[in-house]
């Protein structure tokens, strides 16, 4: 090819905030210069995690500069849509982003991207489960790239113990999209100084995955979750359609509790199949009631309290992830510090039903009365021997749970909502199936799982059960809309429209104590 008919090759790398771009785009130059290619690079620094982009834009001249005669190749200071040889990205939604804005082409640009999410602000914000799906994601790359390289570079870097830089420079080494050879990349880590051996380490990884053709190419290569396994007793009572949920929500039970916790949860699931096996003999709905009342009644059952908290913190399991967080080294002591702040609630929740009402009218009538409510603040170093113990014996309380105002007070909850999925069933698996998402409602903790069970209960009472309806379709049908509704704000605006809307009554004002504050004398003339 006539040297005036080369161009360079072009290369964007999108990163986070702190995940090392600036120093890739550096190894990138380096590297060039080393090989006797001329190269440049610009940047456009972001602010934050997921509040700003960070982009690095590289390119390089094929053709080593001892070749050119003296002549300079000319490049761009930014990257042009559409003109983009390598697109590399840390984060797959950054990935699309980037492809939204018209960066790739199908028919030129290479995408080496990891599969792994970074969460934005948007997604958090939701109430019901706001993330983008990682298939659909994948499938966007795979339309508008020409090939694609993907898999997840965060998992690498932490089985390597290194920093995402380093693992996007072995991708990027190892796609072969750059006219430079491996040993020179490994000399470019070697000169930087700091954190070698990993770095090295996590390069190696990553060149092996993408140069021997491991990394994802469509998006069914997305490595499904491994469901717990089902009992044979259970796997032949229930349909195959149901055995991932129950098994995952069967081992939960035992986990969270014990074995008559479990048994309590199949024989719950045995009432809604029943159900759903009268209301729907021809198997029309998939067993779908089923498996979302398996998934949410798990859940549900398995909710969080003080003795959930201490046992998840004090687990061996923790201690390892975040050592492996913070890259602290075998030799290395790790100090962690949880701190806590039980009140009342968290305290009546194991009490007897009796002294929990007691307790709770109290503190209730102190906030009524302009005081703010009691809440012990803890700091707790679980890496000490007191610490530890002391989550320790509070994980051990299990035998109280069952015992507690809370347990009697969930598990009746659960029983009506259960109840009403049954009735639903029996009458249209459709009507069983929208009831059974209602479980959804069911999150959180503190004010936030009061309203949502607060939200559950009305829509039960005034749509599941009560109210004219032409046809369990018709109620089906109002009972999906005010289940997004409620999920679409917390301070209930938009249930109440649809309750209107529908014919129910809204949601009952609810009386709120007026808070007198004194105001200070100014000292000031």
């Amino acid at each position: 090819m006539n040297l005036a008919d080369r161009r360079p090759v072009t290369l964007l790398i999108c990163a986070l905030g702190g995940e090392g771009g600036g120093v890739l785009a550096e190894w990138l130059v380096e590297t060039a210069t080393r090989c006797g290619f001329a190269s440049q690079s610009t940047s456009i620094p972001g602010v934050a995690q997921r509040t700003g982009s960070t982009t690095y834009y590289f390119e390089v001249f094929p053709v080593p500069v001892a070749e050119l005669g003296g002549r300079k190749p000319v490049f761009s200071l930014y990257p042009v849509p559409g003109a983009l040889d390598v697109l590399v990205s840390s984060e797959l939604l950054e990935t699309v982003r980037h492809i939204g804005n018209g960066m790739t082409s199908a028919d030129r640009t290479l995408v080496v991207s990891s599969s792994s999410r970074t969460l934005t602000t948007a997604e958090k914000l939701q109430l019901a489960d706001g993330r983008a799906s990682s298939a659909d994601l994948l499938k966007v790359v795979q339309q508008y790239s020409k090939s694609a390289r993907i898999f997840d570079m965060s998992a690498v870097a932490q089985e390597t113990g290194t920093v995402l830089s380093a693992v996007l420079f072995g991708a990027i080494a190892g796609s072969g999209a750059l006219p430079f050879s491996r040993e020179v990349y490994e000399q470019t880590i070697r000169q930087s100084g700091r954190g070698i051996e990993p770095s090295l380490r996590g390069f190696a990884r990553a060149f092996e995955i993408v140069a021997g053709g491991l990394a994802a190419q469509t998006p069914a290569s997305v490595v499904p979750q491994v469901a717990a396994p089902l009992p044979d007793a259970l796997a032949r009572a229930f349909p195959p359609p149901t055995h991932a949920m129950l098994g995952a929500g069967h081992a939960r039970m035992l986990e969270y509790q014990d074995r008559d916790y479990a048994d309590l949860y199949v024989r719950r699931m045995m009432r809604v199949l029943e159900a759903e096996r009268a209301g729907d003999p021809s198997g029309e709905g998939s067993f779908a009631t089923t498996s979302e009342t398996a998934r949410y009644l798990a859940l549900w059952m398995a909710f969080d309290d003080i003795v959930r908290v201490a046992d998840l913190k004090c687990r061996a399991s923790r201690f390892a992830r975040v050592r492996r967080e913070v890259k602290a080294q075998d030799e290395e002591l790790l100090r962690i510090y949880d701190h806590f702040k039980p009140g009342v609630p968290e305290l009546a929740a194991l009490l007897p039903p009796t002294w929990a009402r007691a307790l709770i009218g109290w503190d209730r009538h102190r906030h009524q009365n302009g005081k703010t409510a009691l809440a012990l603040p803890l700091k707790i170093g679980i890496h000490t021997i007191s610490g530890f113990l002391a989550l320790r014996l509070l994980a051990s309380l299990k035998w109280l749970r069952k015992r507690g105002s809370r347990f009697a007070q969930e598990q009746a909850m659960i029983e009506r909502w259960l109840a009403a999925v049954e009735q639903g069933a029996r009458s249209h698996w459709q009507l069983g199936h929208e009831i059974a998402l209602c479980g959804r409602l069911i999150k959180g903790y503190g004010s936030t799982n009061d309203r949502g069970r607060e939200n559950l209960l009305h829509v039960l009472d005034h749509l599941a059960v009560g109210g004219k309806w032409d046809g369990p379709r018709a109620r089906a049908e109002a009972i999906r809309a005010a289940r997004a509704a409620a999920l679409a704000d917390d301070a209930g605006k938009e249930l109440d429209k649809t309750l209107i809307k529908h014919g129910a009554a809204p949601l009952p004002v609810k009386a709120q104590p007026i808070m007198w504050v004194k105001k200070r004398r100014s000292t000031t003339s």
